[in-house]
């Protein structure tokens, strides 16, 4: 093993019989540029899946509208036949268009063919874990998912899907995915910056419902915040390091999906599970979404 690592301790999806350490891996980056196309460095791309399984990773998020298809083709490629303790958790509700496009479909037809396009590059016969992707591209947007979530659940009835999930859902929303089927994860935008979700976040706690936070750092622009590189200086650590340690202390249902193409890069980002960060580091972080909530420059 490459790396030791204690993952952050594990986490049981509710009503079933899944158990994955708290960090995880997200496939998105092995795609090419803006998640389209083939990677530049195909070979690099399966060394840091088996990588990741080699430091002990068990839980991987992935889509088959990354590339498309393109992702999970290297994840079949690299780790195929897979580990039986390994959870690959897919999405489904976009497509990709010519250009690159990301279109949102949350149609009937849609869905049917990305399930079937989701097991057929991961060379599966069942898919673990599939989130039903709606909203914009960092926050969610009222309306219905009753229709979308129901044709998942047919899915789920068929053998075809073992469990469910959302992403960039309202607490509404989900209370209405419950109504239908159970929900053993929410995937929303969240970070130490961006915290709009706290009171969801702990509601999803209490039910014991896993959450999993996408753009653990400020998304595609990358959080700039003197708070946290002094905090991670004083600690020896990285920005990242230290925003993925807060996240596995702000809540012990929180699991991470951080992505990289880079193998270096990957054990850094398991490293960060294990960085204790003391009362006084923690109360300082805290302060950076207050700043932001005041409309302030974050400092």
């Amino acid at each position: 093993m490459s790396t030791q690592a204690n993952l952050a301790g594990t986490f049981p999806f509710p009503g079933t019989s899944l158990t994955v350490h708290r960090m995880g891996y997200g496939a998105m980056q092995l795609a090419g540029p803006h998640v389209f196309g083939p990677p530049r460095d195909r070979a690099a791309a399966l060394a840091v899946l088996r990588e990741a399984i080699a430091i002990g990773v068990d839980h991987i998020d992935t889509s088959d509208f990354y590339g498309p298809h393109v992702t999970n083709q290297i994840i079949k490629e690299a780790l195929h036949p897979y580990r039986d303790n390994l959870v690959i958790v897919t999405k489904l509700g976009a497509r990709r268009g010519d250009d690159g496009s990301w279109i949102m479909d949350s149609s009937r037809e849609g869905l049917i063919q990305g399930a079937q396009d989701n097991l057929r590059n991961l060379g599966l016969e069942r898919l673990d874990v599939v989130n039903l992707r709606v909203g914009g591209v960092s926050s969610p947007t009222d309306g219905s998912l009753e229709a979308p979530f129901t044709v998942l659940a047919e899915l789920q009835q068929q053998g075809l899907i073992r469990h469910l999930g959302l992403s960039n859902v309202t607490p509404a929303q989900l209370a209405e995915a419950q109504k239908i089927a159970p929900v053993v994860c929410i995937q929303n935008f969240y970070n130490i910056a961006n915290r709009t979700d706290d009171a969801f976040l702990d509601s999803l706690a209490a039910q014991g419902i896993a959450y999993v936070p996408f753009f653990p750092l400020g998304g595609f622009t990358p959080l700039q915040s003197s708070t946290l590189e002094d905090q991670a200086k004083a600690l020896g650590a990285t920005p990242m390091q230290v925003a993925l340690a807060w996240l596995l202390h702000r809540s012990p249902n929180i699991l991470l999906i951080p992505g990289t193409s880079s193998v270096a890069h990957l054990r850094e980002n398991i490293a960060g599970a294990s960085l204790q960060l003391p009362a006084a580091t923690i109360a300082s972080l805290d302060s950076i979404a207050q700043s932001v909530d005041k409309n302030t420059t974050v400092a």
